[in-house]
């Protein structure tokens, strides 16, 4: 029997300011993405300390993703059930408890073991961060404006990582990746206590257990595969397709038990009859891909093919961050007034032309022409797209049902990711491999960095096609 309920909770006022609630669920977002990319340029310094194996250090970061993607959804209908506050103090508790033993850790069984307990608490605190927004942001302008600052916060924080983690670990210690994510925590604990509301936010129900384990276990297979795929395995090996099969298989059970037994399900099937947030989770699937090759494949042109260090590679990516942080906040002032479509289709024309752009580079290209330049115009496709798809994809769903809705949002832009970086990783690897016999070891792998570019510009152009489906204006309550 299948719950239609709609039910939105009483309303009640947050116990803060506006702008303290607002600082708080952008700092949330910061932490968690910065924590997705800090630690990478440390992994050369903890391997060496820790004595991790090349198979094992992959899991220092692979452990985070996987837990971050897999329980994003659970912990979003969590929220709506025990309410936003409730979940934004767990989750920065366990993730600042679990950076304290990160940092600490004297082995690499207990430093996995932590990564995989802050991916858990970045998964309760996303999506808590996102329903604090809906539920504390009403008016259309209003509501704009903060998931601007919002994701504008956590596209600061995916360039910071890089940044940040390369200078403490120079100038410190790669602990103090992790350790100093335990006074800002406890920071961001006292200041949700004091900004956000006790009152519970949704409704008194029991968690959909049968959902929860065949969703939860589902999507943690499925990114599981994929990541797997990544480390050179083919697509049809054991490795990949075996726990990606599972996955999918747990997933259409999940989906039965949603729409045919689940009496208050875990994903309530009726959202997806919302436009706004089944379009919006469709192309946020593809722009995972989109961000994945801005980032990630950027990072490896500069440091593989131009030369570049760890922390002059973080340093090149901040003006394209700027950028992003400068347009994100003006598409958030424009969304109102020209609707979500005007605002995807001008950043889809952004990523094609950027992307494109990129694709020329090779050994001999400079920095400016060759990287900076195409890097700015993606930088401001994402800022045009990313706060608007998020908009789209949660504005118009009932307040009950925030927290979930949050979660769905964030699970589409982390598993779009995970798949867009096995998919682009193994189509620039076998492209450098191919041409490694005829050209340079840096030449062949710009020309499989191009090949990632091109197939970018493609995910630009499917996304333009899609958004004909989209509202033509941003969904008020």
């Amino acid at each position: 029997m299948t719950s239609t309920s709609t039910t939105t909770p009483r309303a009640r006022p947050p116990a803060g300011p506006a702008w303290m609630i607002l600082a708080l669920a952008c700092a949330g977002q910061f932490m968690v993405i910065l924590d997705a990319s800090i630690v990478n340029v440390a992994l050369p310094a903890i391997s060496g300390d820790l004595g991790f194996t090349p198979t094992g250090l992959a899991w220092v970061v692979n452990g985070y993703l996987l837990t971050f993607a897999g329980f994003m959804l659970l912990c979003g209908r969590a929220t709506d059930l025990f309410g936003a506050r409730r979940m934004l103090v767990a989750g920065l508790l366990l993730f600042s408890v679990s950076s304290l033993a990160g940092g600490l850790a004297t082995a690499p069984e207990i430093l996995v073991a932590a990564r995989v307990a802050q991916g858990t608490g970045a998964a309760m605190m996303a999506p808590a961060t996102l329903a604090v927004i809906n539920t504390s942001f009403t008016e259309a302008h209003a509501r704009a404006r903060a998931f601007g600052a919002w994701s504008a916060a956590g596209g600061v924080g995916g360039v910071t990582g890089a940044i940040a983690g390369g200078a403490l670990t120079t100038g410190l210690s790669w602990r103090w990746v992790f350790l100093i994510n335990v006074p800002i925590g406890a920071v961001l604990i006292v200041v949700a206590m004091m900004a956000l509301t006790g009152a519970r936010a949704g409704r008194r129900e029991r968690l959909d257990l049968a959902g929860a384990v065949t969703g939860t276990a589902g999507l943690a297979a499925l990114v599981y595969g994929v990541m797997q795929s990544a480390d050179h395995h083919g697509w049809t090996s054991v490795s990949v397709a075996g726990p990606a099969g599972a996955g999918l298989l747990l997933l259409i059970v999940f989906v039965l038990v949603e729409g045919r037994f689940a009496d208050r399900p875990i994903m309530p099937l009726r959202l997806f009859g919302i436009r706004g947030v089944a379009v919006g989770n469709g192309m946020l699937l593809l722009f995972g891909g989109i961000s994945i090759a801005m980032w990630y494949f950027t990072s490896l042109l500069l440091q593989n093919v131009l030369g570049y260090g760890a922390l002059q590679t973080g340093l090149g990516q901040t003006p394209a961050a700027v950028t992003f942080v400068l347009v994100a906040r003006w598409a958030a002032a424009l969304l109102p007034r020209t609707g979500v479509r005007a605002l995807v289709l001008a950043g889809c024309g952004c990523f094609v032309a950027g992307f494109a752009w990129l694709a020329q580079a090779d050994a001999a290209s400079g920095y400016v022409t060759g990287v900076l330049g195409p890097m700015l115009v993606v930088a401001a496709g994402i800022g045009l797209t990313f706060p608007t798809l998020m908009a789209a994809a949660t504005a118009d769903g009932p307040e009950g049902d925030a927290g979930v809705i949050g979660g769905l949002a964030n699970t589409a832009t982390q598993v779009g990711g995970a798949i867009g970086l096995a998919v682009l990783a193994t189509a620039a690897g076998a492209t450098a491999a191919t041409r490694a016999g005829g050209t340079s070891s840096a030449g062949a792998l710009a020309a499989g960095y191009d090949l990632v570019f091109l197939m970018a510009a493609g995910l630009g152009l499917a996304i333009a096609i899609v958004s004909v489906l989209l509202p033509r204006l941003t969904p008020t309550r």
